[in-house]
């Protein structure tokens, strides 16, 4: 019969305590969650306090309203008249109940330009066009569809009156292809435009996107004075109009940092501005220097608890801002030639790549890229983004292609193929245009550049950059 004995084992564990834990939150959390979690700690730890918000808008700045004015002022005034007060307060909180209980649906977009549609003096012809025109629209105004593919060709004589007056629909700007026909609408339907605002979308755009502003001021041979008051009017305008109809939450991206040139050499900055500088409430901090004066224990232990948890929750925010510098420090010498040159090309890079490069574990580098983004000049990029795998190369020397690197030479080069199609069809070019190029054809422009790629791998990633096929551009 075999007999239980007690055994003395040794095993070593890591035990997940609170203040771990908390760090290991704080890692991941984005700007806006990061602001969010530091206001709740505010309010639960009397020990913390703000040294300075760089980031609080105060309301003390707003009108106030005075006394005697309003809907208390106009109940006053009729109480006189048998109307007392109470009942007027009474009223107003009824009908603040059945407003709040009420179920509402926000106006869509289309709703919204088919009612301004309905009441205009057209043709029922005119009519059915421009019902098929709106309801061709996606949340932000724009075609979603081909209007060759959506109209029949009697239609089409009246499709250009039709797009003109819905572009003049409020919002105005809407029935467009993309953002540059949605500015040049706006512009073109303004009582006062600015004399300058169409050259500046119509030749300038993709400069102004990326805040090349000296190249426009070159170009457009306008004074940098001058340039301000055209970027003031644009400004007015609304890139995607139909947005304020949208029934989706509209999720805003925050970079918590930026990536800029200077003297030659990139500097990264770390978005803190929305960040308060927290520090320690000087009452706890001499409570603490005199707590052999505090005769009661559960006092002592009060501010002493409340203190340790402050220190940890600074000293861990200090940790996570150092964590994702070196993080992104190590991202850009890992793809210095996106930062230069743009984002067709990006290395190959892993985790593993980054993690032993600062030191840490590749599960810190997971979370503090997670749900982070970082600002370039090539736009504003998740960091997640330049972790890519690598792409067979054709050559021996092993591959130099990272994935999303190769997506944008796809897009590059069917950017390309529309730009000779558009001078095919001016005149300027000749040649067998107006075809569109296969994925057949890529596949082969692939291999003279050194990256191998099967056709249904081409025809994947043509998919994730949410570009048609051959045969749907051809007909576009």
């Amino acid at each position: 019969m075999q007999s239980q004995r007690p055994v003395l084992r040794q095993v070593q564990k890591l035990k997940m305590t609170p203040q771990l834990f908390q760090a290991v939150r704080l890692m991941a959390l984005p700007l806006q969650d990061l602001k969010t979690t530091i206001e709740e700690e505010l309010e639960k730890n009397p020990a913390l306090q703000v040294e300075e918000d760089r980031s609080t808008i105060s309301l003390d700045s707003m009108p106030a309203r005075e006394s005697g004015d309003g809907e208390g002022d106009w109940f006053d005034h009729t109480s006189d008249a048998g109307y007392s007060r109470a009942d007027g307060e009474a009223a107003s909180d009824a009908r603040r109940q059945f407003i709040e209980g009420a179920l509402s649906m926000p106006e869509s977009l289309q709703e919204h330009l088919l009612a301004q549609l309905a009441l205009q003096p057209i043709s029922e012809e005119s009519l059915r066009v421009g019902e098929l025109l709106i309801r061709n629209l996606d949340e932000n105004g724009f075609h979603k569809e081909p209007l060759d593919v959506l109209l029949q060709e009697e239609d089409k004589e009246l499709v250009p009156a039709m797009i003109d007056l819905v572009q003049g629909f409020d919002p105005v700007g809407t029935c467009v292809k993309d953002v540059r026909e949605s500015l040049l609408a706006q512009i073109r339907k303004h009582p006062h435009p600015h004399p300058r605002a169409r050259e500046l979308v119509e030749n300038w755009l993709e400069a102004l996107e990326k805040q090349h502003l000296r190249e426009i001021e070159k170009g457009m041979r306008i004074t940098e004075a001058a340039l301000k008051d055209v970027l003031a009017f644009i400004r007015t305008l609304d890139p995607l109009p139909g947005r304020n109809f949208s029934r989706e939450v509209v999720r805003y991206v925050l970079p918590d940092v930026q990536v800029v040139m200077q003297d030659g050499e990139f500097v990264i900055v770390l978005n803190d501005e929305m960040i308060p500088v927290l520090g320690i409430n000087p009452l706890f901090a001499e409570m603490s220097r005199h707590k052999a004066e505090a005769k009661d224990p559960k006092t002592r232990q009060f501010v002493a608890h409340n203190l340790q948890d402050a220190r940890w929750f600074i000293r861990t925010i200090g940790q996570r801002n150092e964590t994702l510098l070196k993080v992104c420090r190590a991202i850009v010498e890992f793809q210095r030639e996106f930062f230069l040159r743009g984002p067709k090309y990006m290395r190959p890079l892993t985790l593993k790549d980054v993690a032993a490069e600062i030191g840490v574990h590749e599960a810190t580098v997971s979370r503090i890229t997670s749900s982070k983004y970082i600002q370039t000049e090539w736009g504003i990029f998740a960091l997640k983004h330049f972790f890519s795998n690598s792409v067979a190369a054709t050559g021996t020397t092993g591959s130099r292609f990272s994935k999303e690197g190769v997506k944008e030479i796809i897009r590059e080069i069917i950017e390309q193929e529309k730009a000779a199609e558009a001078r095919s069809t001016r005149g300027e070019a000749h040649g067998a245009g107006g075809r569109g190029l296969s994925d057949q054809k890529i596949v082969e422009i692939l291999a003279a550049r050194g990256v191998s790629l099967a056709r249904r791998t081409v025809a994947k990633y043509r998919g994730e950059l949410a570009i048609e096929s051959s045969y749907q551009r051809r007909r576009t």
